[in-house]
């Protein structure tokens, strides 16, 4: 039965596909993207209970938001935003050293968050979903990345009881010299 239900899921996603005039790899990448997002948002959702209204200077609600809807009331930026998902195909520029990046820039009421090239490398549903988790602190709460490092591995921490390790990224940041830590 479940083979036939991944048949008929695949099917179904290729015909979706066809009529939005999609490739067969954008709707791939469009599905990593999607379950990327649906597995971070069930982490913080574990993680929801441990968490203050603003952990670590991150509203949690306008988080939550954003993860799930795309959609948020923004403090930091005093207006309702959406969240824009940009695949972005070039392994230039900031895409070199990331799997995704948000642009500090508001246009059109919204934040982009830019898909890399990297975020769909195989086997990595993992980095996926942190980075989703990582890149969210950034679309709600600004560009500090020791600020999105910290609060991802506390999400981590308090979902899963542990968390993706980090410390080379810290280090490179000077994190250790921030006012954030990362989970014992």
């Amino acid at each position: 039965m479940s083979r036939y239900l991944a048949a008929v899921r695949g099917f179904a996603a290729a015909a979706i596909a066809l009529l939005l005039g999609l490739t067969p790899a954008q709707a791939q990448q469009d599905d990593m993207i999607e379950n990327a997002l649906r597995a971070a948002a069930r982490t913080f959702e574990r993680a929801l209970p441990g968490l203050d209204a603003v952990s670590m200077g991150v509203p949690t609600q306008e988080y939550h938001d954003a993860l799930v809807q795309r959609r948020f009331a923004s403090s930091l930026w005093g207006a309702p935003l959406d969240v824009q998902l940009v695949t972005n195909e070039s392994e230039r520029g900031l895409c070199s050293g990331f799997a995704a990046y948000v642009t500090p820039a508001i246009q059109q009421g919204a934040v982009s968050l830019v898909i890399c090239p990297r975020f769909f490398s195989p086997g990595a549903d993992e980095l996926r979903q942190t980075t989703m988790l990582h890149e969210m602190v950034h679309v709600v709460a600004g560009t500090n990345e020791c600020q999105a490092m910290a609060f991802t591995a506390r999400i981590q921490k308090l979902a899963t009881g542990s968390f993706q390790p980090v410390s080379d990224y810290w280090t490179r940041n000077k994190c250790n010299a921030s006012r954030y830590r990362l989970p014992d």
